[in-house]
């Protein structure tokens, strides 16, 4: 594994905690059809997958049905309306990036999530520190395609050799993977249906600070 020389983040599930703010769209789209709210912990688990695994989740409705666009449209205008509500870092997440501040290591954020909505919420969740922001229609591919990832790695004039991408998804692994850098999975996050341990990441972290102490000891070697 290459020494870090800069750590990209995956935004939903593995900085910030936004599923609370996600199913609240998703269960307004019931309610105003007259249907009891999804469980919580049953959408959870689908908040990395954005419009397609909450709509999914709470409709049984795949992007292949004619329905989807606009229930898509529905869901993205519900949560554009309320998206810092309930959302927050995950705990430890500000001491991690205070502590990559102190060891030099420029942080950036590369996410799935349109720039519509990453725009407003990266400085409401007291990111706008970060090195580079890509949104999922920066470059015209989304993740798992590694041109997001590239395209920070270009940002931040760092090989892409050189960068780590953290994520609580396989997608994150797989554009990671794909633009030839060190890959992390975020245990901490929200994992989607399948475990961590079948995504072939270079390494898996149970919790910010351990990804932290991890860094660190790479560079004190």
């Amino acid at each position: 594994m290459q020494n870090p020389k800069a750590i990209l983040f995956d935004l939903d599930g593995t900085l910030a905690d936004t599923a609370p703010d996600l199913a609240a769209a998703l269960n307004k789209m019931r309610a105003a059809r007259h249907l009891l709210p999804a469980p919580y912990e049953s959408l959870r688990q689908h908040a990395s997958a954005g419009a397609r695994g909450l709509i999914g989740a709470g409709f049984n409705i795949t992007p292949e049905n004619p329905e989807y666009e606009a229930l898509k449209t529905e869901f993205l205008d519900n949560y554009e309306s309320a998206i810092k509500v309930h959302s927050r870092l995950f705990e430890h997440v500000p001491a991690l990036l205070k502590g990559l501040d102190e060891l030099g290591v420029p942080w950036g954020i590369v996410t799935n999530k349109a720039a519509r909505f990453t725009d407003p919420l990266v400085p409401l969740l007291g990111l706008q520190h970060t090195a580079c922001t890509v949104s999922g229609d920066t470059t015209p591919h989304a993740k798992p395609h590694p041109a997001p990832l590239l395209e920070a790695a270009k940002r931040l004039d760092i090989a892409p050799s050189h960068c780590w991408y953290i994520g609580d998804d396989l997608r994150d692994i797989q554009a990671g993977y794909a633009a030839g850098m060190v890959t992390v999975a975020a245990a901490w996050g929200y994992c989607g249906a399948t475990e961590p341990t079948h995504w072939k990441a270079d390494a898996i972290l149970d919790s910010p600070l351990e990804l932290l102490e991890f860094i660190r000891a790479k560079l004190e070697r």
